[in-house]
């Protein structure tokens, strides 16, 4: 049975603008029983930084689509890791400006300290699973 009621930041990286991504992904969120807050787009790191300490989120969701998330996204989770430790956090949408499918740049974002990245639209059953899944949040630890 799916958890529900996770609490959830949402945001883009600092770099994108797109809105309608955040549009569907928080009504999508909220429709499968989670509590979304949405930063927006183009939020600075600090804004990120400080939502995640004031709301204390289940779940970190980055969304990006204009490209920037290796960069921008690898930034930010560096940063969410050194200053707020470990909620989960995942990021997903198109990651890179360079041609790749963004498979390529899955390994570096892990790294980085993403719990999960998904890839394209076809992902969101993946993060609907990841949400939903109690074991994928209380295994990264707080």
């Amino acid at each position: 049975m799916p958890a529900v009621g996770r609490r959830v930041v949402l945001t883009t990286v600092s770099s994108d603008a797109h809105t309608w991504n955040l549009v569907f992904l928080a009504l999508l969120l909220e429709e499968h029983g989670h509590t979304v807050v949405n930063l927006g787009p183009c939020v600075p790191d600090e804004v990120v930084v400080q939502a995640c300490r004031r709301i204390e989120p289940d779940v970190l969701v980055v969304s990006t689509v204009n490209g920037h998330g290796c960069i921008d996204g690898v930034r930010l989770i560096e940063r969410i890791r050194a200053e707020i430790g470990g909620v989960p956090a995942v990021i997903g949408g198109k990651l890179t400006t360079m041609g790749e499918s963004g498979h390529e740049r899955t390994a570096q974002l892990l790294d980085a300290g993403f719990d999960s990245v998904f890839l394209d639209a076809s992902d969101l059953d993946g993060l609907t699973r990841f949400l939903d899944s109690a074991d994928a949040l209380t295994s990264v630890g707080a």
